[in-house]
């Protein structure tokens, strides 16, 4: 495709597979991918949110396109599945971001129930487990390799950002990430992980329907956090994600950056 006007095209011809992009951030990620010039194909549960996303990028008139894959990506088929629908319909993955996660009730490890946990890790941590293995197997196979970047959290890099499912959870995706990362080196496969802080996004939304909130965790979480740091826009997350993902850093792997707007370090 000829790149149009006023568009940068670090993509162009690229098939991108984006998680959770039915809102927020992996909305944007897609979009953003897509108005490089991208094939992309969008993954959750709501089909309708999808399709909307699609015909948006295509009203635009953007240089890509967004493909919708309905799945659930806590299980393994969802995630091998959407790996398969790319390749069918661009004959190879160039990036998988595995942007979908959701986030516990601040619960410390007293008050942890194991469905809590389970649910937790089955989207946090087996999920891209499932992802990144299909995509990386795939990649394995082609001539020209591949990017994977993963969206943790700050909350895996230290201790007191959120309950103990979740915590545990983003510690385990940044170690996927590190291995991965250095295990894939020389094979031409990166991957990477972008660590938010707040973020303008619906993950509060996914806690267990009438599960509440732990009180007590989430005053230990919030203290000493100054209350003046303002949330992120998702168009500011995506924006490192894509530069991650592109050629800008091709030197760039097993490397975790975080991007919370300073909370990190207070």
């Amino acid at each position: 495709m000829t790149p149009q006007k006023g568009f940068v095209m670090r993509f162009e011809g690229k098939s991108v597979v984006v998680t959770g992009a039915s809102a927020g951030m992996g909305r944007q990620i897609a979009y953003d991918f897509a108005k490089e010039g991208a094939t992309v194909v969008a993954v959750a549960r709501r089909a309708e949110r999808l399709e909307q996303l699609a015909a948006e990028v295509a009203e635009a008139g953007l240089p890509g396109r967004v493909l919708p894959y309905v799945g659930d990506v806590s299980s393994r088929e969802a995630n091998e599945g959407m790996v398969d629908f790319a390749v069918s319909q661009t004959g190879k993955l160039d990036i998988l971001v595995n942007n979908a996660g959701i986030m516990d009730g601040f619960e410390p490890i007293a008050d942890i129930a194991d469905e809590r946990w389970d649910q937790v890790f089955a989207v946090n941590v087996k999920g891209p487990m499932y992802a990144m293995r299909k995509a990386v197997q795939v990649m394995l196979e082609q001539e020209t390799k591949g990017s994977i970047v993963n969206v943790a959290s700050i909350g895996g890099t230290n201790g007191a950002r959120a309950g103990v499912a979740y915590t545990a959870s983003k510690h385990a995706l940044v170690g996927m990430t590190e291995n991965t990362g250095y295990m894939y080196a020389n094979s031409g496969i990166r991957c990477n992980a972008v660590c938010p802080g707040g973020v303008e996004t619906e993950i509060a939304d996914s806690m267990m329907a009438g599960s509440g909130i732990n009180q007590f965790g989430m005053g230990r979480a919030m203290a000493g956090l100054d209350s003046d740091i303002r949330q992120a826009k998702p168009e500011e997350l995506a924006s490192v994600v894509l530069f991650i993902a592109s050629d800008e850093a091709s030197f760039m792997t097993g490397a975790c950056v975080k991007v919370d707007g300073g909370v990190s370090v207070n």
